[in-house]
């Protein structure tokens, strides 16, 4: 017959440090924006997002090189311009990242284990669309950076004005990255399954600029141009281009824009209604995730 014995132990308390709910939440964010790029995974899952950032940089990179050969000004992209320009490559790293961020866990069933801990459901959603917005803003950030100080080493000429452009290509590339990621990251949160998730924030992107330049084109044919500038409000690229040429005295890039500040000041309220109810969707959405 066997025995037992029962070692009383005692309970000891923890006295070391709490970090609180920043540190948490910085924790998050730092995890999630590696994640993005790939960091403290496999070497194929930074094959994509660096492989992107690269082709990012080549029409950057070109633009300064002409611009050193030729010595003429319009050789440089405009920073405004640089998004829109290469919408195509930011659509496909935010529909192959998004998914990294918003699906794994709860494809893997691990978010529970996230609130089991003191992990609060708006910090976790905070952190994440927002790893994802610096990644994007990094992606886009960095070959207009290259453009401008390319341009002060081949002495552009009015350095001053070129500063003043530089800052607010910046502050239209936040809010690229910023209003882009709100779409992609919802569509893949509900989509658990990676590739279908791809897929789905592609067709977002694609799909809402295609109809619009369609009925652009249309009203352009008709000469009804107010309609062809207020259209551009509902394809995420246009909207943000919108912003930056009423409010931030950018060049535009679209077929079309809507005349007067109103306009700007429209698109941006709108632009902030994408994010907000963003982070409403995905606040409910991986809520729902763990209490399952």
């Amino acid at each position: 017959m066997s025995t037992s014995t029962i070692h009383d132990i005692g309970y000891r308390h923890y006295e070391g440090r709490r970090s609180g709910r920043g540190y948490v939440l910085r924790s998050l964010y730092v995890h999630n924006l590696r994640a993005a790029w790939g960091l403290g995974r496999p070497a194929r899952a930074k094959v994509m997002p660096f492989l992107l950032a690269a082709i990012m940089l080549l029409p950057a990179a070109g633009s300064v090189a002409a611009f050193a050969f030729t010595g003429e000004e319009e050789a440089l992209i405009p920073y405004s311009s640089y998004a829109v320009t290469l919408s195509v490559i930011i659509s496909i790293f935010l529909a192959t990242q998004a998914p990294v961020l918003a699906s794994r866990e709860i494809r893997f069933q691990v978010v529970p284990l996230y609130f089991s801990r003191p992990v609060g459901h708006l910090d976790f959603v905070l952190a994440k669309l927002g790893a994802l917005a610096t990644a994007a803003f990094a992606l886009t950030a960095v070959p207009v950076s290259v453009l401008y100080f390319g341009g002060l080493v081949a002495k552009a000429p009015d350095s001053s004005q070129h500063l003043l452009d530089y800052l607010a290509g910046l502050v239209g590339c936040g809010l690229f990255a910023l209003v882009l990621s709100a779409i992609a990251m919802p569509v893949a949160a509900f989509t658990p399954r990676r590739g279908l998730g791809v897929a789905a924030v592609i067709a977002v992107f694609m799909i809402s600029t295609t109809v619009v330049a369609i009925v652009q084109e249309i009203a352009e044919a008709r000469t009804n141009f107010t309609l062809q500038g207020w259209a551009g409000l509902f394809a995420p690229f246009n909207l943000v281009d919108i912003v930056q040429v009423r409010l931030l005295g950018a060049e535009s890039s679209s077929a079309g824009v809507p005349s007067g500040t109103a306009a700007g000041l429209i698109a941006l309220a709108i632009c902030a209604a994408l994010v907000a109810g963003s982070v409403a969707v995905l606040y409910r959405r991986f809520r729902k995730a763990g209490l399952s």
